[in-house]
C-alpha cells in the first residue's frame, strides 16, 4: 500500500499541492537568478499575481528561508536551505570526517582551507578553516561558482566516470554540458587525474594560487575537494610543494575514513 493519496483518475504521480508548488517556484527562481528580487519581479517572472506571491513570501520569510536585503524591498535566499542540505547523511559524514582533519592541516601549515562539493553543476563551500597566518583568503560557507569555472570543480569532475560527470552537470545549461566533450577539457581532466591534484592560478582572485586535492571515497570517485588559496606576498616565500604534500596526506586520510553510507 502507498501513503500517496489517489487523484480522481487514480494516478498517484499527478497529485498536486498548488501552495507548495508556488513556494518551491519562488525558492528555485531565487536560486537560479542568484540575486535578490522584489515581490513584484518574482510575481512577473512566475506569471502569478502579486497578492498570491506575497502570501508565499510572507510564510517563507517567517520560516527563515528568505531574507530581505538591507535598505530595499528585495528578497534573497537565506542560508537555511544550505544548512538543511549539509544535515543530510552525506553532508554530515563529510563535515564530521573531513573538518577535524582540515583544522589539523590549517593549524600545522597556517593556511586557510575550504571543503568543496558539487551541487547542481556548481561548486559549494561546505566548511572553511582559517589557519593562523596574518593574511589569508576565506570565503563563507555556501559560496559557489559554475563547476567548470572553478579549480575545485574541475578537480572533482576529473575524478569521476564519464556517466557520473554528466549526472553532476545535468543542471547546467546546454552550452556548459557541451564543454564536457571538448577535447581540451577532456585533456585537462586526464592531466589532473595523472597528477592527482590541481595547482593553478585562482579564477576568482589575483595573486592567489589554488592548491586543491580530491577526497576520494570508497567508490573510487571524488566526493569533495579541499582547496587551499595561497596568497603571493612581497618578501614572503611560500613553499607550495610542502603545502601540496601536506594537503594530499590530509585528503588521503579523509577519504580512507569515508563510508558508502
Amino acid at each position: 500500500m502507498s501513503d500517496l493519496p489517489d487523484t480522481d483518475g487514480g494516478d498517484k504521480t499527478s497529485y498536486a499541492a498548488p501552495a507548495l508548488e508556488k513556494g518551491l517556484d519562488i525558492l528555485e527562481l531565487l536560486a537560479e537568478v542568484g540575486e535578490p528580487l522584489s515581490t513584484r519581479v518574482i510575481a512577473e517572472r512566475l506569471q502569478r499575481s502579486k497578492s498570491e506571491i506575497f502570501r508565499m513570501v510572507f510564510v517563507l520569510q517567517q520560516r527563515g528561508y528568505l531574507e530581505r536585503e538591507a535598505g530595499t524591498d528585495r528578497l534573497a535566499l537565506s542560508r537555511r536551505l544550505f544548512d538543511l542540505g549539509i544535515r543530510t547523511p552525506g553532508g554530515r559524514q563529510l563535515t564530521s570526517v573531513v573538518l577535524p582533519l582540515m583544522e589539523r592541516f590549517s593549524e600545522e601549515s597556517g593556511q586557510a582551507a575550504h571543503l568543496v562539493v558539487l551541487s547542481r553543476a556548481q561548486t559549494v563551500v561546505l566548511a572553511t578553516t582559517s589557519g593562523h597566518l596574518d593574511a589569508s583568503v576565506i570565503v563563507r560557507p555556501g559560496y559557489g561558482r559554475p563547476a567548470l569555472d572553478a579549480n575545485s570543480g574541475l578537480l572533482i569532475l576529473a575524478f569521476q566516470s564519464a556517466a557520473q560527470r554528466l549526472m553532476l552537470m545535468k543542471d547546467a545549461d546546454p552550452a556548459e554540458q557541451a564543454r564536457l566533450s571538448e577535447p581540451s577539457v577532456a585533456e585537462m581532466f586526464a592531466g589532473i587525474r595523472t597528477l592527482g591534484h590541481r595547482v593553478a592560478p585562482s579564477r576568482d582572485i589575483l595573486a592567489v594560487t589554488d592548491i586543491a586535492c580530491p577526497v576520494i571515497g570508497p567508490a573510487g570517485h571524488a566526493q569533495a575537494a579541499i582547496l587551499v588559496p595561497c596568497l603571493q606576498r612581497h618578501g614572503v616565500m611560500t613553499d607550495e610543494n610542502a603545502i601540496l604534500q601536506a594537503l594530499k596526506a590530509c585528503c588521503v586520510e579523509a577519504g580512507s575514513q569515508l563510508s558508502y553510507g
